[in-house]
């Protein structure tokens, strides 16, 4: 009998974390090293798959060191086809970015990283006719902390529907009482790691892919459950009638850097319903049980998901699952 049949609709098949492929592994072992936070595309004119990812060591070893855009045919084994260092942005850390090629046939990437100047994250552009030729030096803002009322704001993941490019991304709201912890917040050049502030989703409308609108709000972590410090959605799948999306979230500040997989739903982009109000949806079976930052696309009728996956030696690395679309 088809899902329709049993009136299963819109619910994508997931995955079992443990028989992924692994497709990038960490620089070293244990704890703080990881490689992940992917953006993945494929390009149906160039049957090429690109694959945005960044490598972290250890705080005390120096934090973010570069990210990467890479190329592959298959969607598994991927070469390098850019670089950036976090030197090339005077930054102690790069985070999530997002791939995009736009309306108008040219390569986007819009990454995040600190800013040197206020120790807050934002968020910029870098434009060019295809991703092996992005400047970092010719990159432009497209949000700072300021910009929205933040604190931080970070981890973009950019899709088009219709005209219209949307940007929905992870912001610390300004706690309401502010006044005597501002340089507490931005001590370790990263307000989300201090748990006097949260990890919310918020919205961006843009008609050019490089003016955006900020709308607000589009997702908030619960008061309380395993998702009340942070609600950061990582992707948006297409499920006609509806949008499905995948977040991470944590329990507490002790669970940063450390958070799990959560599923949640739209019909506009706008509000967004938590399935997994409870528990989270997919966990790694090691250590913290981290499963985050997960991009997906389908391709022929498939989804390929890349995830962020801790391994028994609490370091991080980057997987792939593949399931078929079922009817």
């Amino acid at each position: 009998m088809s899902r329709e049949g049993k009136r299963w609709f819109s619910a994508v098949p997931l995955f079992d974390p443990t028989a992924g492929i692994t497709v990038l592994e960490p620089l070293s072992s244990g704890s703080g090293w990881w490689v992940g936070a992917p953006s993945i595309l494929f390009d149906s004119d160039s049957q090429k798959f690109y694959l945005y990812y960044r490598r972290r060591k250890p705080r005390e070893l120096g934090r973010g060191t570069y990210c990467a855009i890479a190329e592959s045919s298959d969607g598994i084994s991927f070469d390098n086809i850019w670089e950036m260092t976090k030197e090339d942005l005077d930054t102690p850390s790069i985070e999530k970015s997002s791939l995009c090629l736009t309306l108008d046939g040219k390569a986007h990437l819009y990454i995040s990283y600190v800013d040197p100047k206020t120790s807050k994250w934002r968020i910029d552009l870098l434009r060019a006719d295809s991703f092996d030729q992005l400047s970092p030096s010719s990159r432009s803002k497209i949000f700072t902390a300021e910009d929205v009322d933040a604190e931080g704001i970070k981890d973009p993941y950019v899709l088009v529907l219709g005209h219209l490019y949307y940007m929905i991304l992870s912001y610390a709201p300004s706690p309401l009482q502010a006044k005597g912890v501002k340089e507490e917040m931005h001590a370790t050049a990263d307000v989300y790691n201090t748990g006097i502030t949260k990890s919310h989703t918020g919205l961006a409308v843009s008609h050019d892919g490089i003016n955006f609108r900020w709308e607000g709000d589009i997702l908030s972590p619960p008061d309380r459950g395993w998702d009340a410090y942070a609600t950061r959605i990582s992707c948006v799948l297409s499920t006609p009638p509806i949008f499905t999306a995948f977040y991470d979230g944590s329990i507490s500040v002790d669970e940063n850097y450390e958070e799990r997989t959560g599923l949640a739903t739209t019909v506009d982009l706008r509000r967004f319903e938590r399935i997994t109000d409870t528990e989270p949806i997919l966990i790694s079976p090691h250590g913290s049980g981290s499963l985050r930052y997960m991009d997906a696309i389908i391709v022929n009728d498939q989804i390929y998901y890349y995830y962020e996956y801790v391994r028994a030696d609490g370091s991080h690395e980057l997987r792939l699952s593949v399931v078929e679309l079922q009817t």
